[in-house]
């Protein structure tokens, strides 16, 4: 017997404030990635999806974003193209994953 499926991953790659397209408010939105792995006896193997949105934490509206726009979000929020660090700091911790 062999005993396969999906697990998804949510990951919040950065918080970033923008006008909101729903609400019209300028409010913080969250930048999330969503992964989806195959597992093949509770072990995740590879990920077969990965989708991006924003999240607006007034009005909750969320809106798809490519990976591309993604990445320009995700290099805003941390500062432009240095990575927003200062030199001699320890580079960001990526945080763990939600798990669904």
């Amino acid at each position: 017997m062999i005993i396969f499926g999906t697990k998804g991953y949510l990951y919040q790659l950065a918080i970033l404030t923008l006008v909101c397209s729903q609400c019209g408010n300028p409010s913080a939105h969250t930048l999330r990635k969503r992964v989806t792995k195959f597992t093949l006896f509770f072990v995740p193997l590879f990920p077969v999806s990965t989708k991006y949105a924003t999240q607006c934490t007034f009005c909750g509206a969320e809106a798809k974003v490519t990976a591309e726009q993604a990445e320009q979000l995700q290099a805003q929020a941390a500062g432009g193209p240095g990575g927003g660090q200062a030199y001699g700091q320890p580079p960001q911790q990526h945080q763990q994953p939600y798990q669904q």
